[in-house]
């Protein structure tokens, strides 16, 4: 660099521009003399985009002499060739096509240092020539850092916050997404070194963890207490994600989500085992007491884990997953970590379909019944049906009682089904004895939940579609579970007791798979054991028969003989099986030897006698 001793010279800034059409000397060198000394760093720039004259804030703010950076492309002092997109706009300025141009640079100064600066480009009319502002923007910028560290992170733990959480997400999943092809490419070419980069997976791992009991350490102990706790749970599974079996894949983010609700995210996941290892790896680590200032504490969390492709994963998709993961967990037992199954999830989400269409289903009509013939075993007659409900649903088809009656009962609409059902099979039975005066009205048996005892008056219920039908009250029977039965007292035992007043048969289905007192059962108003299939499908192999099975089955009907009950056994498949049964003295059957449940006409065709029992 050449100059005096005292340093260069620095050159007359060329003549600026004013709004009026001519200046005296001194309103040029007062000019001059402002762009000099003013504070905001500037430059005058040709068209060529190298610098005319710059000011001694410039030069200070660079780090470098003002005269020095004369003939210098102001693109390369202020960066402004670093992205297409910057450049173009900058360029559309010195061409006087654009009326400004603003951006945020970091530059970094000869020392070492670094600052962040607010460029900003804007034409000089009539001259061909652009003044560049670069104004020192970093005291902003670290407040606004600080501002957005406060809003990103949760105050209690120090750990980043649910929206910092889901921007980090995000951006993985963005960042993990398959890229275009490239030139020479094929569109369907495999994708692992297309997409990612050495060491990448292409893979996300989540574990979302709350908990267990951390409500009850606040109501106890207090709040305080409570945030002292989290923060320490917060500080193993910091060091749970940041040991080295965590951080050969790739990034890993501990995040709290709200209350008890913890998240470590794990990016570029090597599989299953990775997140398995983790999941283990923070039961342990809480396993451990935490000692908070002479207060001692035990706490476990129950874990969802979930890991999968990050193509095609979305940030809400991927939190849906492991929410239902971790209400697995819960209702494993706590104190666990649980995998995400997609096949126990396609079930959840049916299970949802269906309770959710539970109700107007009744409406629209999509129920209907089919009958399976209950046979008198010492003759081989029919003596009644029972009624099965089937669900014809418009996506998932034909659905058997096993399938919606358990969600029916837990939201409440099975006291509205169940009135339907009975109503139709009770219509039904007295249209066969209408079609057949001539011939043995059959019983109809209809299933009922214990749910219609407590939720609605089903004595009332009964009789009113007893009146209405005009089936009378001994060919209806009523079937309730051995538990809901054994255990009836108040109001369910009332009913029961009424209905059998009223001339309705009780029955106990699938009687023997509970844990029956049968002292209790003598002084029940019930009428009939169904015994459950279990014991008759003992009977099956008939050359290696157990001894027990016989003396148990003969046991139950001689019990439930002497106390003037009468006895079906369920799931009769084959003669053998019938012929003990009918040896041991059971009175009636009803499976597929005689046949499957069939549509009330196949009924009315074997009350005719125009059809064989096995259908």
């Amino acid at each position: 660099m050449s100059g005096t001793p005292e340093g260069p010279v620095p050159p007359e800034p060329p003549d600026l521009p004013t709004a009026r059409p001519s200046l005296t000397e001194r309103e040029h060198h007062d000019y001059r003399a402002g762009f000099r000394t003013a504070p905001l760093a500037m430059a005058l720039v040709d068209r060529d985009g190298l610098v005319v004259a710059a000011n001694d804030a410039l030069g200070g703010l660079l780090g470098r002499d003002s005269a020095a950076l004369r003939e210098q492309a102001a693109a390369d002092l202020v960066d402004l060739a670093a992205d297409g997109r910057t450049w173009d706009s900058y360029r559309e300025v010195l061409l006087g096509r654009r009326a400004r141009f603003r951006c945020t640079r970091r530059l970094k100064r000869p020392d070492g240092r670094s600052l962040w600066a607010e460029v900003t480009v804007t034409p000089v009319p009539d001259t061909g020539r652009a003044l560049l502002a670069v104004a020192d923007i970093s005291d902003r910028r670290e407040l606004q850092a600080r501002l957005r560290h406060l809003q990103m992170h949760d105050p209690v733990t120090r750990l980043p916050n649910r929206a910092l959480f889901f921007e980090r997400l995000s951006a993985a999943l963005e960042a993990a997404a398959p890229a275009e092809p490239g030139p020479g490419e094929e569109p369907d070419a495999p994708r692992s070194y297309q997409s990612y980069g050495h060491g990448r997976t292409g893979r996300i791992g989540l574990c979302y963890l709350d908990l267990d009991g951390f409500k009850a350490v606040n109501d106890t102990l207090g709040h305080r207490v409570g945030d002292r706790l989290l923060a320490a749970v917060a500080g193993r599974l910091t060091e749970c994600a940041d040991s080295d079996g965590f951080t050969r894949s790739g990034g890993h983010l501990v995040a709290r989500l709200g209350g008890d609700e913890f998240a470590v995210l794990v990016e570029e996941s090597t599989g299953t085992e990775h997140l398995a290892d983790l999941a283990r790896s923070v039961l342990r680590a809480l396993e451990r007491p935490f000692d908070l200032g002479g207060q001692r504490l035990s706490v476990s969390a129950s874990i969802g884990v979930v890991e999968r492709s990050a193509a095609g994963t979305t940030a809400t998709g991927l939190m849906q997953a492991a929410d239902t993961t971790l209400y697995w967990a819960k209702a494993d037992g706590k104190a666990r970590w649980t995998l995400f199954d997609p096949e126990r999830n396609a079930h959840r989400m049916t299970r949802q379909a269906l309770s959710s269409t539970l109700r107007p289903a009744v409406e629209h009509g999509e129920f209907a019944l089919e009958y399976q013939p209950l046979v008198d075993l010492a003759d081989g007659t029919v003596r009644g049906v029972e009624a099965l409900v089937r669900w014809n649903h418009p996506q998932f088809g034909v659905l058997p009682p096993n399938r919606f009656v358990g969600i029916a009962e837990e939201d409440g609409s099975i006291v509205e089904l169940g009135r339907w059902v009975l109503r139709t099979a009770c219509r039904q039975a007295r249209q066969w004895q209408k079609d057949h005066p001539g011939e043995r009205p059959l019983f109809v048996s209809v299933n009922v939940a214990v749910r219609q005892v407590w939720d609605s008056d089903l004595v009332a219920d009964v009789a009113g579609i007893l009146a209405e039908t005009g089936l009378a009250p001994h060919l209806l029977q009523l079937e309730l579970t051995e538990s809901a039965v054994m255990g009836s007292a108040g109001r369910p035992l009332q009913a029961l007791q009424a209905l059998s007043d009223m001339g309705v048969r009780i029955a106990i289905d699938d009687f023997g798979t509970g844990y029956s007192n049968l002292a209790y059962l003598s002084r029940l108003p019930v009428s009939v054991l169904k015994l459950d299939g279990s014991f008759v499908r003992g009977f099956q192999d008939e050359e290696r028969a157990n001894p027990a099975d016989e003396l148990i089955v003969e046991a139950l009907v001689g019990l439930a003989h002497r106390l003037g009950l009468t006895v079906t056994a369920e799931c009769v498949e084959t003669a053998g099986q019938a012929a003990r049964l009918r040896r041991i003295g059971c009175d009636t059957g009803q499976g597929w030897l005689y046949a499957r449940p069939v549509a009330p006409e196949r009924i009315a065709e074997m009350i005719a006698g125009s059809a064989p029992l096995r259908v």
